[in-house]
């Protein structure tokens, strides 16, 4: 039986990344990383797509174009490390994204785990039963599956096409679909193995 909603939760791009690295060093131009300098700050969204390209701009046009959520909450959601849950157009600075850098994206890692768990029980409160979250991320290691399952149990499903895909071929996918409203096939993440 199909979910009554989705909320869609997405994968953080790598901070500390050579792309991060364009955002970050002191002697950056561009004009996303002018506005990170500035009071204007900047969102998560685009800052997460500058770093990851492709894979992140396939996660959002998909979220984008398929979250269907519940009433009073949001349809798409970032894992931000340190930060938990925040919505793509959350803003943030320069010494926000260094303090996220500094965030070992781990299970093990409390900074990591403890406000992804908090945000993730919230969001489970909202949700129904048959209400799934669709984790848009790699299912391949337990960085994101582990804090997440435990908390939104069967709710938690991810894209049965992203297995055995790496990430360019996945956000091109993704961007496919969301261009011709193709939904792809969401499996439950508590039957798949950590």
């Amino acid at each position: 039986m199909p979910p009554s909603h989705r909320v869609f939760l997405l994968s953080p791009a790598n901070c500390s990344g050579k792309r991060a690295g364009f955002l970050l060093r002191e002697d950056a131009r561009s004009a996303l990383a002018q506005r990170l300098r500035s009071a204007e700050g900047a969102t998560i969204g685009e800052v997460f797509t500058f770093m990851s390209g492709l894979y992140f701009r396939g996660k959002l046009a998909y979220a984008s174009a398929f979250a269907d959520p519940p009433d009073g909450c949001g349809g798409v959601y970032i894992i931000v490390p340190g930060l938990g849950l925040r919505p793509p157009r959350a803003v943030i600075d320069l010494e926000a994204l260094r303090a996220i850098a500094r965030v070992p994206v781990d299970p093990d890692n409390r900074r990591y785990t403890r406000p992804l768990r908090r945000d993730a029980a919230d969001l489970a409160e909202r949700l129904e039963p048959r209400d799934a979250a669709v984790l848009l991320g790699s299912i391949a290691t337990p960085k994101y599956l582990e804090p997440l399952k435990d908390v939104l149990g069967p709710r938690l499903r991810y894209p049965r096409e992203f297995i055995g895909r790496g990430d360019m071929s996945r956000g091109a996918l993704m961007l496919r679909c969301a261009a011709e409203g193709r939904e792809l096939t969401y499996a439950e993440a508590s039957n798949q193995p950590a």
